[in-house]
């Protein structure tokens, strides 16, 4: 038997605005762990003797860890329950700072890395699934401040990231999403789904895992500086996991990723969608730093303060998103990833100075913060409750694989190219996003049928 249909019934006695806080609070430090910690590998590189290629895989371990925790924890909050998923979760965030902090040599470090991602990502899925899970009559409200608060996370990563490397050190940098923790008091309130207690698919899992992390160690491939035979051997490995994971998933249609979610049309455009805004969003900000510094002579710490205007963008159109019909708010994604696209082309032909890359980065902000809030709120309809975390875990791990393929093609193409230059084929990501967002809306036929009971 499934677990009955419960309502998150805490957002109701805390209010929609605490609740946004809460949720933001608990997701939004994930974010510092590409873009924050981005700003502190030089540091790393000369205090640890390592290269470039060598400390990339910091960013690079962490982004197969958060993607694969946030599909594992959703498929876990769903199992077992968010608030068992949430303490394990801040146990993995809490044992990977304290390996990032005490770490002797680079392997270590990148071993934490692992681990603190694992728990972010966990954090992250839970904080999802929580959302999806509010009231229906309180969702807009909720929708609206949460964004918000991801905009304001977003915008000041790299501000935050410039000043915890100055003033404290790049160890502290690096583990900055653990300050989801402080958070996960504050959210056990909310955290009243019992979960279905249904067994965990671990061949599923398992073939998952090896599928999205060959993937992502593939597409950071040039970064990394693998030799031809480890790439070739990456891609036989790739194949075969998906082939499994193809073969597994139609032998077991409920297993750990569902074939009614996975099948319905509407949830594969949302996941198209969010790999669009993603991929801008994290060659934005894998960019833009870099061209202002090299081109105008920009600190870290001045590319953070003009960042942080978008975090006002952000906010208002993600409050705007949360409240008209499904219609309207893709309109209002499709407009603003509209404009982070025309921003980035602006920037790549190298007129107008600095501001039009100012403003591609405000406005690659400003649609992730609207993406979240519209994607999520679609799907929180369409999900059925026993397999809500799920959906939204495997949804945001289709977001960020779709970060690391931006971040992957704005490193590849940085070395053949102007640094600015790159962002002509970056711009195409956001451009995608705004074409799908407003030609494939979603349908009324209303939630996805709920799975058998058993």
């Amino acid at each position: 038997m499934t677990a009955a249909p419960v309502a998150v019934t805490g957002a109701a006695a805390i209010g929609p605005v605490s609740t946004a806080v809460r949720l933001g609070g608990l997701f939004g430090p994930a974010i510092f762990g590409v873009t924050a910690a981005a700003v502190a590998l030089p540091e790393v590189a000369a205090e640890l003797r390592a290269g470039p290629a060598q400390v990339a895989w910091i960013l690079t371990a962490h982004a197969l860890a958060l993607g694969v925790g946030t599909a594992v924890s959703g498929r876990l909050a769903d199992s077992r329950g968010a608030r068992l998923t949430l303490l394990i979760a801040s146990l993995s965030l809490a044992a990977g700072a304290l390996v990032c902090v005490l770490a002797p040599s680079l392997g270590v470090l990148v071993a934490g890395r692992l681990l603190l991602a694992a728990g972010s990502g966990g954090a992250s899925a839970v904080a999802v699934a929580l959302l999806a899970g509010v009231a229906p009559g309180e969702r807009p409200r909720v929708l609206a401040g949460y964004g918000v608060v991801l905009a304001l996370f977003a915008s000041g990563a790299t501000l935050l990231g410039g000043l915890v490397t100055t003033g404290l050190s790049w160890r502290a940098a690096l583990v900055l999403p653990v300050l989801s923790v402080l958070a996960v008091p504050f959210c056990l309130r909310l955290a009243v789904r019992p979960g279905s207690r249904r067994p965990l698919d671990v061949t599923g899992a398992a073939a998952l895992t090896v599928t999205v992390s060959t993937l992502i160690v593939l597409i950071q491939a040039r970064t990394l500086k693998l030799g031809l035979p480890v790439i070739l051997a990456l891609a036989v490995v790739l194949v075969l996991a998906a082939a499994a994971l193809a073969w597994w998933t139609a032998r077991r249609p409920d297993g750990f990723v569902p074939r009614q979610v996975i099948g319905d049309g509407a949830y594969r455009i949302a996941a198209a969608i969010g790999a669009g805004v993603f991929g801008a969003l994290f060659a934005a900000m894998y960019v833009i730093p870099q061209f202002l510094a090299a081109t105008y002579g920009w600190s870290v710490l001045t590319v953070g303060v003009a960042l942080l205007p978008g975090a006002v963008v952000g906010a208002v159109l993600s409050r705007r998103a949360g409240r008209p019909g499904a219609r309207g708010a893709r309109l209002l994604l499709g407009g603003t990833a509209l404009a982070a696209a025309v921003a980035l082309a602006v920037t790549a032909t190298g007129r107008g100075g600095p501001w039009p890359a100012v403003a591609a980065a405000s406005m690659s902000l400003a649609a992730f913060a609207v993406t979240q809030v519209v994607i999520t709120g679609e799907m929180s309809a369409r999900l059925p409750l026993p397999l809500r975390g799920a959906g939204m875990g495997l949804l945001n791990l289709t977001f960020f694989v779709g970060g690391g393929v931006g971040s992957a093609v704005a490193g590849a193409l940085s070395d053949a190219m102007p640094l600015h230059r790159t962002l002509m084929v970056v711009a195409l990501f956001p451009l995608a996003a705004a074409v799908v967002a407003v030609t494939r809306a979603p349908n009324r036929a209303g939630p996805a049928p709920a799975p058998p009971r058993r």
